[in-house]
């Protein structure tokens, strides 16, 4: 797996045996959401597009708070922060024969309930996402062959033996042949990928019912038009407004045949679409001074039977996984989450370190994911159309969590063992919540879950009330995670040193502000973190283990969450010399959480065989 450029002319003085490490077909925000990621960990993904430039105009346009989260922690979410709309409430209009339209409802869209950072829906449109995985990519040297459609692809009996890749060229008359270890279809809900795949199909249920959406700069005199509002004419229908970044709106409107008898395709033009809307807002009017973007879709809640080929290197994600509505932001959402999951376990797999059964996990848990996905968007699309707004508000108030992405769970398996008798927040198979701690070594107030950046690391949480009295337990569990333990954490340290050495790929220069190695101190794989109540005038970085005392950056008081402090918010209170652990997946998915009594001479070796035993269960050992 040596580091290769990325580029025909490159490509094309290379010798017949080069063998790329994975293949993205698709340059939308899933695949370029994988990209980045391999990118940051050493790997150099191949790219190919079929369009001839990136989006520029329309398509997704929201990010809900557990993608902003995700963003934040890539250290990418600054200029979409800055860019983008927040929306904070939604609006429901009705109107009848006998009613005027008329404000039916405002409620919060995200209530503290939901329990996230950023509560609020950040209005962008894909193109600008595309552009901070696209900018971030290429400070990595990573580029997208684009005006390259995907062809087909060939696979043997010999596992080992490449995927063979062909496809279009931007030149006339010539394709693109490739090898690679991993293909990966990110390329729509017409993927040429998964359509090349044996044995995979989408099933569910197509849409016959069409919407027209419009982006552009509106006049009206409608009063909520800069919050999300539902408006509902029971005899012309539907619309979704939205706000969107440089004074534009957003508007989902319905064109349902029902209300005027079956329309062809070509009768769905931009003046019927506009006039739809105007007659479902009215009495207010609504004019455009400039349209940007105008489409007509149509899309049922449908899921592939598997996102996996039987040969298990081949692997679909985004829409050409799952479609569904549009009405509650989830697709580019859920689709970047998608092949953000599939990242870091490509990563280890390419790398040596994961047994098949980590990637196995791919197809299981984002499998969930799009079935829970598609069972909501049915309710809520119905609800949606019927234009009740108490029972699309019931839906949003039972759905919330999943909307949100905070509330997205993955089934037990082998990185998700749930715990006997939980206490606090955290569940195994669920993401961390928001605490805030201060940062010993420089007293910064910071946000947990946010502060270690996302490196392809598992992180493991040490809670303890009380440094001192810990300490043998301290010490125990360090010396069997250190470098000459002969551990599971020991070996695959050991092995991911090599392997990153060999790689050897030098960080763009943006990331000398970022200053990773910080958090890769004692491991490439592993970021160990304490979190104590103890003062900062307690105890000193010199008392702790050698390992900690190495991971100095990730040491936290446990200090300002009042009255529910970080630990009471994941864990629970502790008992009397009670100290918890807790593993955290690379994604930031918690995977389990254990517990032990520090005044129990041997408790430090049973901790350490339950991390032995939990990342035994898919790491190479």
């Amino acid at each position: 797996m040596a580091p290769h450029a990325n580029g025909e002319s490159e490509r094309s003085s290379q010798p017949a045996q080069h063998v790329e490490d994975v293949v993205v077909v698709g340059a939308g925000p899933a695949g370029l959401m994988l990209a980045s990621n391999l990118a940051r960990y050493g790997i150099k993904a191949t790219v190919v597009d079929d369009r001839a430039d990136k989006t520029s105009t329309g398509r997704a346009d929201g990010l809900q708070p557990k993608t902003i989260e995700t963003f934040r922690q890539l250290r990418l979410g600054d200029s979409l922060l800055r860019q983008g709309v927040r929306i904070y409430d939604i609006c429901f209009w009705n109107s009848s024969d006998v009613s005027p339209l008329r404000r039916t409802g405002r409620q919060t869209h995200y209530p503290e309930s939901v329990n996230v950072k950023d509560p609020f829906i950040l209005l962008v449109h894909q193109g600008m996402v595309e552009d901070a995985l696209l900018r971030d990519m290429a400070e990595r040297g990573v580029e997208v062959l684009r005006s390259s459609p995907f062809a087909t692809y060939r696979t043997t009996a010999d596992s080992f033996a490449p995927i063979e890749v062909t496809c279009g060229s931007a030149k006339p008359g010539r394709t693109l042949s490739l090898r690679t270890r991993y293909l990966v279809g990110c390329d729509g809900a017409h993927s040429r990928v998964r359509k090349a795949m044996p044995g995979v199909a989408m099933q569910g249920a197509a849409s016959n019912a069409p919407w027209g959406v419009l982006d552009g700069v509106v006049e009206s005199n409608f009063p909520d038009l800069w919050s999300k509002v539902v408006i509902h004419s029971e005899t012309a229908g539907t619309i979704l407004c939205i706000p969107r970044e440089r004074n534009m709106t957003r508007l989902y409107i319905e064109l349902d045949p029902r209300l005027q008898g079956d329309m062809a395709s070509e009768s769905l033009t931009q003046d019927l679409v506009i006039k739809r809307a105007q007659q479902i807002i009215a009495p207010y009017t609504l004019t455009w001074k400039s349209i940007e973007w105008f489409s007509v879709y149509k899309v049922g809640q449908r899921v592939a039977n598997h996102f996996v080929d039987d040969t298990e290197r081949v692997f679909i994600a985004g829409d050409a996984a799952h479609t569904h509505s549009p009405k509650a932001a989830q697709g580019m959402n859920t689709s970047m989450h998608d092949t953000f999951n599939l990242s870091w376990k490509l990563n280890l797999t390419l790398r040596g370190l994961a047994k098949p059964s980590l990637l196995a996990t791919y197809q299981e848990e984002r499998g969930k994911i799009a079935h829970d996905l598609i069972n909501f968007d049915v309710e809520h699309a119905n609800a949606f159309a019927t234009g009740d707004s108490n029972a699309l508000s019931a839906n949003f108030d039972d759905n919330i969590a999943f909307i949100s992405g905070a509330g997205v769970k993955y089934n037990t398996n082998v990185l998700n063992h749930p715990e006997a008798n939980p206490r606090g927040q955290l569940r195994a198979g669920s993401l961390l919540t928001p605490a805030r701690v201060t940062r010993y070594i420089d007293s910064n107030p910071v946000d947990l879950q946010l502060d270690i950046p996302m490196l392809g690391q598992f992180r493991i949480f040490i809670l303890v009330s009380d440094v001192h009295a810990a300490s043998h337990f301290l010490n125990s569990i360090c010396d069997s995670a250190g470098d000459r333990s002969g551990s599971v954490l020991c070996s695959a340290t050991a092995a991911a040193a090599q392997s990153y050495t060999a790689f050897g790929i030098p960080p763009p220069e943006s990331e000398a502000f970022a200053q990773s190695q910080r958090y890769t101190a004692v491991s490439k794989l592993f970021t160990f973190a304490l979190i104590t109540a103890a003062r900062q005038d307690q105890f000193e970085i010199a008392d702790l283990p050698p390992l900690l005392q190495n991971s100095r950056w990730t040491v936290y008081l446990d200090d300002i969450d009042r009255p529910e402090s970080c630990t009471q918010k994941w864990v629970g209170a502790l008992r009397q010399h009670e100290v918890v652990l807790v593993n955290v997946r690379p994604d930031g998915y918690v995977g389990s959480i254990g517990r032990w009594d520090a005044a129990d001479e041997g408790s430090g070796s049973v901790a350490s065989a339950w991390l032995e035993e939990y990342y035994g269960g898919f790491l190479m050992t």
